[in-house]
């Protein structure tokens, strides 16, 4: 491939940080107007180097060539001047704005000294159009769909120019239809010239929609590939060494002892729109139920309402017979209820601080982090070295801060400190979600063995093969309330993503 040919082209790229080689002499060629995928294990290195790419880090050493020329990025400015933009899986969003104030944001359009919104709003509507990415620029983007907040997400980029796309994980938190609609996006993208790089765990996904595919593991591009002449096994074989696994729960551990029963529960937003409406369920020793849902139909909400953190303003939640629906959040993780949060950075961590302290969060106040009402550091210490083992968090040490760690090795610690405490009851809130197939797979064993143990779960997810293969009873969320009940054994993702989105559908019923 010339270097006219190609659009981004990085060679011999190293990037180290304190105890971490986390790009190894990488190479990446990335052909103009091509859809190019990078999968890998979660600390592989591929966000490492694509924010290299966007200017966000720089290299140690090693050439980048956009078009043809060899370039340097101070900042994510240089390469957004050179039409690099890139969109990031956590979106960045401020829900208390239109579509258009978003996407402008920063890059605000000005004729003298005044705002010039009516630029902006043509602008918009023209590449919405020239995309087939329909917009509303005076939505708001709290009431948009994922589905839609990644449009926006993307023609904020496309808005400042950009014919070079960098995609993050762009389907973790779509139903199918939704993937539908985004890779439907990128080939219009595609065919008006525009060249998508984009990182995925979704093996089958990368296979259907890439023109070529990159492998990168412990810092190295290990392979690169044409999807018409590899499988999803073999890619995953490349990436860590093993098939890909699968979610199966296997023969039916459920009990007729009921751990978790949730009454009428409601609650509203402030503004006063219903939140959770009137849900009920029972989760059973042995038993996961699982809750599928587009993430706002009321999911979080009844998280936060079940764990004390927002106050029901009817309904009741009982723990193994006892109500502890006056018990404030404390007390009832003293009870028995562990939560894996829906966001593990926002929610679930504190970045800045080590293994070792992170690892004492919701659970302080025990042993063996507690001793005579103090810190106990040596306790601590041994505990969050015994998670590192069982889960295979990849550390040199306790004492690295979470934010040293990969995605997935992060996962691993919260998931770990969670189910090592002994709950009664689990809620899981997109346990898997970011993450790689390795990873993802030591969380479902673990999942799994507890469940033939006796735990109660109640599994929330994006990932609807996840949810039909882990569930043994299976919900769904629309608009705040259980829209229906279905038998994981006969359900299909996309029968399940019709209920998740209201669309009935002949099979459905």
């Amino acid at each position: 491939m010339a270097d006219s040919d190609r659009a981004i082209e990085l060679i011999d790229i190293t990037k180290t940080y304190p105890g971490v080689l986390a790009n190894d002499g990488v190479d990446l060629s990335v052909g103009l107007g091509d859809i190019h995928a990078i999968v890998g294990e979660n600390g592989a290195g591929k966000s490492t180097l694509m924010n290299i790419l966007y200017g966000m880090q720089s290299p140690d050493s090693g050439i980048i060539k956009v078009r043809g020329d060899e370039v340097s990025f101070g900042s994510p400015k240089d390469a957004i001047a050179l039409g690099i933009g890139m969109v990031h899986q956590h979106f960045m969003l401020a829900d208390n704005l239109t579509v258009l104030e978003n996407i402008v944001l920063g890059d605000e359009p000005t004729k003298g000294l005044q705002l010039d919104f009516s630029f902006a709003r043509d602008k918009i509507t023209e590449l919405s159009e020239q995309y087939g990415m329909p917009l509303d620029p005076d939505a708001m983007v709290e009431f948009l769909t994922i589905g839609e907040r990644q449009r926006v997400e993307i023609m904020k980029v496309l808005y400042r120019g950009a014919t070079i796309l960098i995609l993050d994980e762009p389907t973790a938190v779509l139903v199918p239809q939704e993937v539908d609609d985004l890779f439907n996006s990128l080939k219009e993208l595609q065919a008006e010239g525009v060249t998508i790089i984009f990182i995925s765990h979704k093996l089958d996904e990368v296979l259907s929609v890439s023109d070529a595919i990159t492998v990168m593991r412990a810092g190295k591009t290990v392979a690169t590939a044409v999807p018409s002449e590899i499988t999803s096994h073999e890619l995953a074989e490349l990436m860590v060494g093993s098939e890909l696994p699968t979610p199966e729960t296997g023969e039916s551990t459920v009990t007729d002892i009921v751990e978790l029963a949730v009454s009428g529960l409601s609650n509203y937003h402030s503004d006063g729109r219903i939140a959770v409406d009137n849900v009920s369920f029972e989760i059973h020793q042995g038993e996961i139920v699982g809750i599928a849902g587009v993430d706002g139909n009321g999911q979080t909400e009844l998280v936060d309402t079940i764990m004390g953190v927002r106050h029901a303003a009817s309904g009741k939640v009982m723990l193994s017979g006892v109500d502890i629906s006056g018990d404030d959040t404390k007390d009832r993780r003293t009870d028995g209820i562990g939560i894996i949060p829906g966001d593990r950075h926002r929610q679930g961590l504190l970045l800045d601080s080590s293994l070792w302290e992170n690892a004492m969060l919701g659970h302080q106040t025990t042993a063996p982090f507690e001793k005579h009402g103090f810190v106990d550091k040596k306790g601590a210490k041994k505990r969050t070295g015994e998670i590192v083992e069982r889960f295979d968090v990849r550390t040199p040490s306790v004492d690295v801060s979470a934010a040293a760690l990969s995605g997935g090795n992060q996962q691993k610690l919260i998931v770990g400190k969670e189910m090592m405490a002994g709950p009664k009851v689990l809620i899981a809130s997109h346990p898997t979600r970011g993450i790689d197939v390795g990873a993802q797979a030591a969380i479902w064993k673990e999942l799994r063995d507890a469940r033939a143990e006796g735990l109660a779960v109640l599994l929330i997810s994006a990932d609807l093969e996840e949810l039909i293969g882990l569930s043994d009873t299976l919900l769904v969320m629309f608009d705040g309330a259980i829209a229906a009940e279905l038998d994981p054994a006969n359900v299909t993702p996309k029968t399940l993503g019709s209920h998740m989105t209201g669309v009935e559908v002949e099979e459905a019923s």
